[in-house]
């Protein structure tokens, strides 16, 4: 899908002459789907700031180790995941049905390329179910109305947002958003968040998001760790804490990435 020039190639709906964060993102895990200008504005991000690439697989391995956390330990069988992207691989539904066949997942992203390519692949077990909103993370009131089609909200529920907040904006604004989702859920469920922040590599990191902002859409706004901390306020949050991808809860067995990158994360449940 690199090559946009071909009308048939296209989606309905998709603006294929400004790079999106889904399909940019689609392009540093070695994905296909993505257009010429995604992959040149990941290129040049990826010349500014070659930590990105490392990050973003990062950011997928918290994931996978923070879903199979709710899954197996925590017992949930419900998530809420906003911001899903383009699907690659050990998507939410995925590491949740390997534990629990049963699992039903919601998954919310508004890129229409994003959409298609949910309803192809994004598939369930006969036990669980999976769905699909096209809606935007700043409504979070359509999103919960949209979701209670597919989960019980009377039961817990896992909250996944992972690099969505730092394309909030405005800090009061993105609270309130990850508040509204949180107070619809019952005691027992769980957040699960990460953000972009500019700890390891500032210049590198910044000078990425400055190119980010000029070329791509949506614009993206850096938080430190005390600031992403925020977002558990009021919520019981699960050690080690508020930490880079890597360092959160490692694979024992599983490949040795230590190195910080600077995306932070963390996982909260609600009293």
């Amino acid at each position: 899908m690199s090559d946009d020039s071909s009308p048939d190639r296209r989606t309905p709906g998709v603006n294929t002459t400004v790079a999106h964060s889904a399909r940019i993102w689609n392009y540093w895990l070695d994905g296909k789907d993505h257009y010429d200008v995604d992959s040149r504005v990941g290129e040049v991000i990826k010349r500014a700031f070659p930590d990105i690439v490392r990050m973003a697989r990062a950011d997928r391995a918290f994931l996978t180790r923070a879903v199979r956390y709710l899954a197996d330990e925590a017992g949930i069988r419900q998530f809420l995941d906003i911001g899903t992207g383009l699907p690659t691989f050990d998507n939410t539904h995925e590491v949740a049905q390997r534990v629990a066949p049963e699992s039903r997942i919601v998954y919310v992203d508004n890129d229409p390329l994003v959409l298609a390519h949910a309803r192809a692949l994004l598939t369930s077990t006969r036990r669980g179910a999976t769905d699909y909103i096209q809606a935007d993370a700043q409504a979070p009131d359509a999103i919960l109305e949209a979701a209670a089609r597919t989960l019980d909200f009377t039961r817990p529920v896992g909250i996944v947002m992972l690099g969505i907040t730092h394309f909030l904006l405005d800090d009061y604004e993105a609270k309130r958003i990850v508040d509204r989702l949180l107070s619809a859920v019952p005691s027992g469920s769980y957040l699960v968040l990460s953000h972009a922040t500019a700890v390891v590599n500032p210049k590198g990191i910044t000078e990425s998001v400055r190119h980010w902002n000029r070329y791509g859409r949506p614009k993206m706004y850096l938080r430190s760790p005390s600031e992403i901390g925020r977002f558990f306020e009021g919520l019981e949050l699960l050690e080690p804490g508020v930490v880079s991808f890597p360092h959160w809860r490692p694979d024992a067995h599983g490949p040795n990435e230590s190195a910080e990158v600077d995306g932070y994360c963390g996982v909260a449940r609600k009293p």
